[in-house]
């Protein structure tokens, strides 16, 4: 069971870790243990979730999200399994927090009298600055 909020809980079920050996520095421990944490969250058939929040989840995990609708968060940092396991659950539970926050709608505004009119008054000045520039021509 996996607390996202205090109204928002991740059954076992949804949740299936598997383990393989790291990459990278360690010496002999990284020849013998299997300290790499895969962690899979059955994203697409959990109950739990809304179809706006596993929308934004599917767009906030990218590469992550398998075509089976399953998020698999990778964690080897660490030469210890159960750091990189609590790594992995981390990383999920900052993706879905981040999922179920909406976005504000935008409400699109329009430009105030005033500003139109100093707009347009700055394009004619300008407009005169440059008319000014041409050739003066002998009367």
């Amino acid at each position: 069971m996996l607390r996202i909020t205090d109204t928002l809980i991740i059954a076992d079920w949804e949740l299936s870790e598997s383990f393989s050996r790291s990459s990278g520095p360690g010496g002999q421990n990284v020849n013998k243990v299997e300290t790499a944490v895969e962690l899979r969250f059955e994203a697409e058939r959990s109950p739990h979730l809304a179809p706006g929040v596993k929308a934004r989840l599917k767009r906030l995990a990218g590469r992550r999200w398998t075509q089976e609708g399953a998020i698999v968060i990778r964690a080897e940092e660490t030469r210890s399994q159960a750091r990189n396991r609590a790594l992995a659950e981390e990383r999920l539970v900052e993706l879905i927090r981040a999922a179920l926050v909406a976005p504000k709608r935008r409400i699109p505004t329009k430009p105030t009298l005033g500003s139109q009119r100093r707009r347009l008054a700055g394009k004619s000045a300008r407009s005169e600055v440059k008319a000014l520039r041409g050739k003066i021509e002998d009367e």
